[in-house]
């Protein structure tokens, strides 16, 4: 069966599971927590999981450190829950400053990772509402890593064979390949969008996969920011978040 919250982990190159504890350990993966199936590929899952066949040789940025274990749906919902907050939390005392010093320090090594965001629109309860967040989240970050034109047939060609190799199942490899083979439609991916979370939330996950130095998709996002109608400094504060958390 389609699980979008597990497709969304292998993703991003989390190494965080959402399987189920009877899931043989072939399947799991060994004690790194990484499906064996996607060892060795697109450099494995901490550099960029099925996310880096998207990317492919440009510089889009990936979750680190303590984000990769965390969980694709789980890390981003706490990102945009977090930048959220704080904008509304800025906009209520005319704060600019990143409201986090009253936060332990991070470990040496390890990113400083958003507030738990369980339970909010950001990260509903319902597995079926968050499988449905997932997929939209997939969506998104599809559709940002079309922005500069880099993905044309020929390299459709090429992710579907790397996608065979995968391993990955019937379901999860038909709704890529259709995601992939889509023109790139801003206004379908704004009106993914029903609440205002979950346009904070779809713009977080765009950020995630475009190279944050290339001017077209540097332009795709200000037009998604707009017509997602995100304030200037909310979209700003999204920006930080994933710029902490990303590398």
């Amino acid at each position: 069966m389609f699980d979008p919250q597990t497709l969304l982990d292998q993703f991003l190159g989390s190494t965080a599971q959402n399987q189920d504890p009877d899931t043989p350990a072939r399947a799991r993966g060994g004690p790194d927590g990484v499906p064996d199936k996607f060892k060795g590929f697109g450099g494995g899952l901490a550099a960029g999981g099925l996310a880096g066949l998207l990317l492919g040789t440009k510089g889009g940025r990936k979750l680190a450190g303590k984000a990769v274990k965390l969980g694709g749906i789980a890390v981003l919902g706490g990102l945009a829950y977090k930048a959220y907050t704080d904008w509304q939390a800025a906009k209520r005392d005319g704060s600019t400053t990143d409201r986090t010093s009253g936060e332990a320090e991070p470990q040496p090594g390890m990113k400083n990772i958003t507030p738990d965001a369980e339970g909010t629109a950001f990260l509903p309860a319902p597995v079926a509402e968050r499988n449905v967040l997932g997929t939209k989240i997939i969506q998104a970050m599809i559709a940002a890593a079309k922005a500069d034109g880099h993905i044309d047939a020929d390299e459709q060609k090429r992710i579907f064979a790397k996608l065979d190799e995968a391993g990955l199942g019937i379901e999860e490899k038909a709704f890529l390949m259709d995601e992939l083979r889509k023109p790139l439609d801003i206004d379908a991916i704004v009106d993914l969008a029903d609440t205002t979370e979950q346009a904070v939330e779809l713009y977080a996950a765009s950020c995630l996969a475009i190279d944050p130095d290339d001017p077209a998709e540097q332009a795709y996002l200000a037009m998604l920011a707009a017509r997602l109608k995100l304030a200037p400094e909310l979209k700003t504060t999204i920006e930080t978040e994933i710029a902490k958390a990303a590398e």
